[in-house]
Order: structure tokens, then C-alpha cells, then sequence
């Protein structure tokens, strides 16, 4: 996917009401607080917004009942309370629609971390990764609907969409690098500690959203620290000093983390 095509997909930001305003949760006032869950855009918030940004939540309905595959703009329109042709004076197709979602949920996503950005400012880089990366737990236990789209794969679309969805998890990156380079850590294995971030985060969501682990302040505390001490453990390929791999196979599992990060990006 061009830079273009993703950029005409995304609502005008002038005068009409803020998308983010309708599906969204405030960060937490303190570190350890957790916010109530958010809540879905009332009929009246919903009828205010212009019909792009209805259709785009319409359509995020439309994609947790039944899916990307049995997806209907026909259903949609139905919702908005406009013809079938409507959707289409917006959106060129289904892939269109797709991408405005993935815009929309980013464009929420971005301003939760822009206000801990601005809370954390001048916070060392290890504090603010994991600050971010508890907000992003936040995000997707909070916004659960957000999350079923997020973690759908569907086998039907093609390589770029299925990165462009992959970016939106991409929030640690620039921070979790930083920080390793100002440690002299190794390229590869920050990228390494990226993916182990990356894995307590989800993991921590999803145990959340099913009900696995209460969503209280005690066990965001928990995640915290995991998260944390994942930034004072040794190198994860080594236990007390000794290789836990042969040299070769080390370099063989990095390079194939690091083919693996680089497709995701390109």
C-alpha cells in the first residue's frame, strides 16, 4: 500500500466532530489507575457525525459481528440510513472501508499515546517505554472491538493491508530502539526485546479480555513489572553467564527475527 492510498482514506480534519471523540478513553489520570472502559458513540453522537465517519463506525460494527469476509455495504448504508450507493461516494470499494477503520482506530490509538508522550515528557526513555506499553494494554482491553479487528487474520487480503494493520502495534519501536542504543545493546537483540514486549502486551490483553486475570490496578501493577524487568534481564540467549546456543544457532534465530521485523515494515 502506497503512502497515497492511505492517506485518501482518511477523514477530513475540519469542522465536523472529532472521530476520536465518539469511540475513545481518556489515559489514566495517575500511573497505576485504571480508566472505565470505553464506550460505544450514543445515537445521537453517532447522527451528529458526518456520514464518512459514520459509515466508519458502522462499519467496525459491521466487521466484529460477522467479519472481514461476510462483510456487507449494503448493511452498513442500512445503519446510516442512506442508500447502498452512498457508502461508495466516499470509499471506492471494501478495501477503502478497510482502511479507513485501520486509519480510524490508529488515529485513537495516536492520540492516547500523544498524551502520554506529553505526560511522560523529559521521563527517562525507560519509564516512558513502559508507559506506553501499558497504555497500549489499556487500548486494547478497553476498546475490545478495536481489538477483534486488530487480531483478525484473514487469508483474503494481501500483503500490504495485512502490514498496514501490523504498524498500528508498531508504537514501541522508535522508544525500545533509543533506549537499547543509549545501553550499547546489540541491533538484533533489541529487536528481540521487542518482540518479547510485544508478546507480554498482547498476552496481558487478551488474558484481560477473556477474563482470565481481573483488570484491576493490582494486576496492571504485575504487568508493569514484567514489562519492566524484561529491561534488566541478561541477554536472553545466555543464563548466568553460560550460551544457552551454539553460536551459529544464535546468529540463525536473529537473522530470521530480523527478516521477520524487516517484512513487517516494508
Amino acid at each position: 500500500m502506497t503512502e497515497k492510498s492511505t492517506s485518501s482514506s482518511r477523514a477530513p480534519k475540519t469542522g465536523a466532530p472529532d472521530a476520536r471523540a465518539l469511540m475513545s478513553v481518556s489515559p489514566s489520570a495517575s500511573r497505576d489507575r485504571v480508566p472505565a472502559r470505553a464506550r460505544r458513540a450514543s445515537a445521537s453522537e453517532r447522527a451528529s457525525a458526518p456520514l464518512r465517519l459514520r459509515l466508519v463506525l458502522a462499519a467496525i460494527d459491521e466487521v466484529e459481528e460477522v467479519g472481514f469476509e461476510r462483510f456487507s455495504v449494503r448493511r452498513i448504508a442500512n445503519v446510516c440510513g442512506v442508500s447502498c450507493a452512498a457508502p461508495y461516494k466516499h470509499f471506492k470499494n471494501k478495501r477503502e472501508i478497510f482502511e479507513a477503520i485501520l486509519d480510524y482506530i490508529t488515529d485513537v490509538w495516536l492520540d492516547r499515546q500523544s498524551r502520554v508522550r506529553e505526560r511522560m515528557s523529559g521521563a527517562p526513555l525507560r519509564e516512558l517505554l513502559v508507559e506506553l506499553a501499558l497504555e497500549y494494554v489499556r487500548f486494547m482491553v478497553e476498546n475490545p472491538r478495536f481489538r477483534a479487528i486488530l487480531m483478525i487474520k484473514d487469508q483474503t487480503f494481501d500483503s500490504d493491508y495485512l502490514n498496514v494493520k501490523a504498524k498500528i502495534s508498531d508504537f514501541s519501536k522508535e522508544v525500545i530502539l533509543q533506549y537499547c542504543a543509549e545501553h550499547n545493546v546489540d541491533h538484533k537483540v533489541a529487536m528481540v526485546k521487542m518482540y518479547v514486549v510485544r508478546s507480554l502486551i498482547y498476552g496481558a490483553s487478551l488474558m484481560f479480555g477473556n477474563c482470565e486475570l481481573p483488570y484491576n490496578e493490582l494486576t496492571m501493577r504485575y504487568v508493569r513489572a514484567v514489562i519492566d524487568r524484561e529491561f534488566d534481564l541478561p541477554w536472553i540467549l545466555e543464563k548466568d553467564g553460560e550460551e544457552r546456543f551454539t553460536r551459529a544457532e544464535k546468529e540463525t534465530l536473529l537473522d530470521k527475527i530480523e527478516t521477520a521485523q524487516d517484512f513487517s515494515q516494508n
